[in-house]
Formats: C-alpha cells, sequence, structure tokens
C-alpha cells in the first residue's frame, strides 16, 4: 500500500487543511449557497497566499442517514453539518497563511461580507500528517481537491486514553496497519491523515466544543464510487480502528461535491 512520497515534480505539498462544516438556517439554504460559493469560498480562503486548493462537499439527508456513530461525544447533534468545504495550505507557509485567514475573517466582518444565517458545526485547522494511496500510482493529495472524485468520507478517530501509544505512534498505527487492510480493494482511492491545531482564543468561531480533540486524528477518504453504494468500506475501517483496540471512530460521515454554480441539492439538506 503506496505511501505518498515526493517526487521530483511535487514541489507543492499540503501542510495544513481546513475542514469547516456548517449549517445554513432554515428558509436560508440557496442564499447560504449562493455567498458561500460566489464570495466566501475564494474571499475568505482562495485570494490568500499559501491557500493554493479547495472544494465544497453537500450531505443531502440519505447521505446524514449513513452517519455513525449515533451515540457520539464528538457533535450534539450527529445530523447537522450539510456542507463541508476543505482547503489545502501550503507545507511550509502554514503561519503565515492561517494568520492572513484570521486577519481576513475579522476584515470581512467589518466589511459586512459574512453570512449570519448558518451555524459553524466544526471549523477547524488540521496539521496533515501522511497521506495514503490505494493504488500504486494515485492521485497525489496535492491534487486531490480539484480530481473529480465520487465522494468523500470524513473520519474523526480518537485514541483511547488508556492507550500505551502515544499521539505519533497511534498514527503510526492507523496508517501502517489499520487503513491499507481497509482500502484494500475498496472504493477509498486516498486518505489524507492530520491532527487538529487548536482553535485560537481570539477566533471569531462560534461552535459546539470539541472533547477529546488532543487524542484525535482525522481521515479524508476520497471516494471514487458514490459513498452511498459503498459505505461499508467505511463501516470495515471503523471495524479494524475498533478491533486494534487502541482507538474508536466518533464520527464518520459521507459527502458528495456541490455542482459548482448551481444550487442543486439545496432542496435535499
Amino acid at each position: 500500500m503506496p505511501t505518498f512520497q515526493p517526487g521530483p515534480f511535487d514541489n507543492v505539498l499540503p501542510g495544513t487543511l481546513l475542514f469547516t462544516l456548517v449549517e445554513p438556517h432554515t428558509g436560508h439554504e440557496v442564499a447560504y449557497n449562493r455567498w458561500y460559493e460566489r464570495d466566501h469560498f475564494y474571499a475568505g480562503c482562495l485570494i490568500g497566499a499559501g491557500w493554493f486548493a479547495g472544494t465544497r462537499w453537500v450531505a443531502t439527508r440519505d447521505l446524514k442517514d449513513l452517519r455513525f456513530p449515533i451515540d457520539t461525544a464528538f457533535l450534539p447533534d450527529l445530523g447537522a453539518g450539510s456542507y463541508l468545504a476543505t482547503y489545502w495550505v501550503q507545507k511550509g507557509v502554514e503561519q503565515e497563511a492561517i494568520a492572513w485567514g484570521s486577519t481576513q475573517v475579522k476584515w470581512l466582518h467589518e466589511n459586512e461580507r459574512m453570512f449570519a444565517e448558518r451555524d459553524h458545526i466544526h471549523t477547524l485547522m488540521y496539521a496533515v500528517r501522511w497521506s495514503l494511496n490505494r493504488d500504486e500510482d494515485g492521485v497525489p493529495p496535492a491534487l486531490a481537491l480539484d480530481h473529480p472524485w465520487a465522494g468523500l468520507a470524513s473520519i474523526m478517530i480518537d485514541r483511547d486514553e488508556s492507550s500505551e501509544l502515544d499521539s505519533k505512534a497511534f498514527s503510526a498505527w492507523l496508517r501502517d496497519e489499520c487503513v491499507p487492510a481497509a482500502i484494500s480493494g475498496s472504493a477509498i482511492e486516498l486518505v489524507v491523515a492530520s491532527t487538529p491545531i487548536a482553535l485560537p482564543k481570539d477566533a471569531p468561531v462560534f461552535q459546539p466544543p470539541n472533547p477529546g480533540e488532543e487524542r484525535r486524528t482525522l481521515l479524508l477518504c476520497f471516494l471514487d464510487e458514490d459513498p452511498r453504494g459503498c459505505w461499508q468500506a467505511i463501516h470495515d475501517l471503523a471495524h479494524q480502528v475498533q478491533a486494534g483496540g487502541r482507538g474508536q471512530v466518533v464520527y464518520a460521515a459521507p459527502f458528495i461535491p456541490t455542482i459548482v454554480g448551481t444550487d442543486t441539492y439545496t432542496d435535499q439538506l
């Protein structure tokens, strides 16, 4: 199972990612979709130096029904979060890019360029730790947010407090044992693993608390099939983690790409 190794043309690498899961208020779905796609996607992120790729994803009602586990402490409401945006920040310039993002969002607030009728369900920067391809010559992680995937599975894994592994060893265990066994022969073509960067105290984001984030790993699993037809692969991955006795999946959620330039799916949330 190939772990991505930079080659002679791989001078652009994701060092951190922004994961922002949002729920528009009822009746404001179209307005939110248009504001985010036509303004905030760029003005809040991609015009900044170091922010080099992004993709928007959506979870329709039937996709939300696939989320598990139901009794998770990760989110108060497992069904919350219809829209997900993911962004790559260039490795080596993370501090400057994140600082710009904080300043830019404050400027957007001051200039009434934000959208009040939505809730942040989980918005956080994550440090990219490793990536793993199912295929020998698979899609490189830097290109993942531009590739036309059929879907995405977002998986949050918490290391057990009683685990004998520290965070680094736990990450290596996921990379070398759990994930390869689960993605072989599956619809999961690429996995990018990351760990949370604590939200600054002055960050202009209001969201539910996320207990256990110091023990958390986020896996972005890029799918070459619609998640509705291959969700068993994600259950298999969760089983691999659980069977290892060192951690557990606290959130697994499928998404499909939005159709840029349209309001498709806004009536299916």
